[in-house]
């Protein structure tokens, strides 16, 4: 049996919320190197249309979408069309989110809800449409997204965020219990630090994670994609509900372990 074989992902159907871009970006690819087809559904359209080219001209299978997925109806359109082009979805990734920084005591109440909406409203809609057509297909189905050790921990100067990514948390074992009885499994992929394209990392900061991180870096996007097409595979059949970490060891590290600089931590890099 192949790699991909094991995968059981080989001719379903994928949508990538927020596919266009760093970890989406790897997630659609590897969606693609699995097996399956593809819609890339990006805020920015030329983002999704050039990630779509890429695997389309590699002799895969994509489509490339626009929608915003804070937007009710701009969700339900969105996978409408990506089931016109391609069949019923089969699984779903998103990777969707964005921090807000402010402390709780000056954080307005605009950047306190726009922390809610873009990381956990952001993955409610999208998560739910995908279950509704799976349900109404009769189709079993996995949904996998990105939380964060922000939603573990306290979240000092990114309160909002943090919240949401708790929240997010517990709404993924909500879906799993719910949904569960359709077949449809819900995960989380759980990054510490991420190098991610947005988050613009010089060399100095690299370095502070030999002293702080087990694995002495933050994780590349890839390495989050990887996990998210574990958790939406058969290789995971048996998975749901859970929050797996993908952090180089940042939750495990000991308290008061320090550093030969004493320092115990990173601060402004979680995911």
């Amino acid at each position: 049996m192949s790699g991909t074989d094991m995968l059981g992902l080989t001719g379903k159907v994928g949508i990538v919320w927020g596919g266009g871009f760093g970890m989406g970006e790897s997630s659609s690819l590897r969606l693609v190197e699995a097996g399956a087809h593809v819609a890339v559904v990006d805020l920015i359209a030329e983002r999704a249309e050039k990630v779509a080219a890429d695997i389309n001209a590699g002799g895969g299978t994509a489509v490339a979408l626009t929608a915003d997925v804070t937007d009710e109806p701009s969700v339900e359109k969105a996978l409408s069309a990506a089931e016109a082009a391609l069949g019923p979805v089969d699984v779903m990734i998103t990777v969707v989110g964005l921090g807000v920084w402010a402390q709780l005591i000056d954080m307005t109440l605009e950047q306190w809800e726009d922390g809610h909406r873009l990381n956990l409203t952001s993955f409610f809609l999208p998560a739910r449409a995908v279950a509704r057509s799976l349900i109404r297909n009769g189709k079993p189905g996995a949904i996998a997204c990105v939380s964060s050790v922000s939603g573990l921990t306290a979240a000092p100067n990114h309160g909002s965020y943090g919240a949401a990514k708790a929240g997010m948390i517990n709404l993924v074992r909500t879906m799993a219990n719910e949904w569960g009885p359709h077949g449809i499994r819900v995960n989380a992929a759980m990054p510490g630090a991420a190098a991610t394209p947005r988050l613009a990392m010089p060399p100095e900061a690299r370095a502070r994670f030999k002293e702080c991180l087990p694995l002495g870096r933050p994780a590349e996007p890839d390495e989050l994609a990887k996990a998210l097409v574990f958790l939406v595979s058969d290789l995971a059949s048996y998975v749901t509900g859970d929050n797996l970490r993908v952090d180089g060891g940042w939750t495990s590290r000991f308290l008061m372990q320090g550093s030969s600089s004493g320092s115990s931590g990173v601060a402004g890099v979680k995911a």
